[in-house]
């Protein structure tokens, strides 16, 4: 077996790595819940890679988002239920289908319009999809059902409040301006301090939910993603304590040694180095 560009040689790879007998162990025993966190894992190195701009390191991942892809549609074909070939028809249709301005008889949309008649359509598909399931005996959960329904409980927390906002707000459900919602952040702010004086920590957790929701409306309103925002965040503050722990290296110190007061300057360092303009030429 060798490498190769056709998308098939991937595919003869994992049937062989499946195969009972002479393929691998570990692979032949996984099923779809267990490649689950796998294929979510993938997806997550993939925007990584995005936001650092290696491109590199978006070609491997890519490789390992698309490995996820046949792993899935080999353990489905084994079932009989649909295989690799399906998987492409099924995104071909469904991009043929979702745009009738590039592929059909409608032509000259402006943004606004396309996406309009891209949630039509979807909404349709929506509708096909829960009837062709009901008649195979296939009745909705409870959280699919509703103008809510459909947004997987596995997102991410953030990402599945902005899209519950959203839907929300097609509907009129929705503050109409920004300044509103900054209202209700500093009201649940005042509700995080009135339970955390109570001691209840359930009490304390809703509270800090309804803020964190209220922010993630925020964004929304300012058409920023809370994930990417909130990641941001995250490598900037991994940049700042680490430049803390070089800078107490070269005092030949460490964070255990160091007070609080002696962190917190050198934090104030590192986030005014940050906004230094570096050279010019």
């Amino acid at each position: 077996m060798t490498p190769s560009k056709d998308i098939t040689r991937l595919i003869e790879i994992m049937a062989a790595l499946r195969t009972p007998g002479t393929g691998c162990p570990w692979d032949i025993e996984q099923d779809f819940a267990s490649i689950a966190p796998y294929t979510l894992e993938e997806a997550y190195e993939v925007v990584d890679a995005i936001e650092r701009g290696d491109l590199a390191d978006l070609r491997d991942e890519l490789g390992d988002l698309l490995l996820q892809v046949v792993f899935h549609a080999r353990m489905a074909e084994e079932q009989g239920a649909f295989a690799f070939p399906d998987v492409v028809e099924a995104i071909t249709r469904k991009l043929i289908r979702r745009h009738p301005h590039v592929f059909g008889d409608i032509k000259d949309l402006s943004p606004e319009e396309v996406k309009n008649l891209w949630d039509t359509i979807k909404a349709e598909e929506k509708a096909e999809r829960r009837a062709a399931r009901e008649t195979m005996g296939h009745m909705p959960e409870p959280h699919e059902a509703g103008l809510l329904g459909g947004i997987p409980t596995t997102l991410p927390a953030l990402t599945r409040a902005q899209k519950l906002t959203a839907k929300a707000a097609k509907v009129g459900f929705d503050w109409p301006e920004a300044v509103q919602v900054i209202d209700k952040i500093h009201e649940e702010l005042e509700e995080v301090k009135e339970a955390s004086s109570s001691g209840q920590k359930d009490r304390i957790e809703d509270e800090i939910g309804d803020l964190l929701f209220s922010v993630t409306n925020l964004a929304r309103h300012f058409g920023i993603d809370p994930e990417r925002a909130l990641r941001r965040t995250n490598a900037k503050f991994e940049r700042r304590f680490k430049a803390i722990e070089t800078a107490l290296g070269e005092r030949d110190r460490s964070l255990d040694e160091a007070s609080l007061e002696e962190m917190e300057e050198l934090w104030v360092a590192a986030k005014l180095a940050e906004r230094e303009p570096g050279p010019t030429s």
